[in-house]
């Protein structure tokens, strides 16, 4: 199971985008998927790093195994998280 998040539609809404980011980790925790697909898209790269951003607090580094920035597309970010 991959959970999936597009950004486009809310890419200037702060505040939509915070909650949007949370509600997909906690799905991904709830649900015990192995992997989140979260797409930022290309533009200016701006939205990009308010997701590492917020993949980088702590509460939120603690859920999650490791995070892969997409090689072939810059604008996709993986977040794998590891179950036992």
């Amino acid at each position: 199971m991959k959970l999936k998040l597009d950004l486009h539609d809310i890419y200037n809404r702060g505040g939509d985008i915070d909650r949007a980011l949370r509600a997909i980790i906690d799905e991904a925790v709830a649900k015990h998927a192995p992997l989140v697909e979260i797409i930022p898209g290309k533009g200016s790269g701006q939205l990009k790093k308010r997701v590492l951003r917020f993949l980088d607090q702590k509460e939120i580094k603690a859920l999650y195994h490791r995070m892969e920035k997409d090689k072939d597309n810059f604008g996709r970010v993986f977040v794998h998280f590891r179950w036992k």
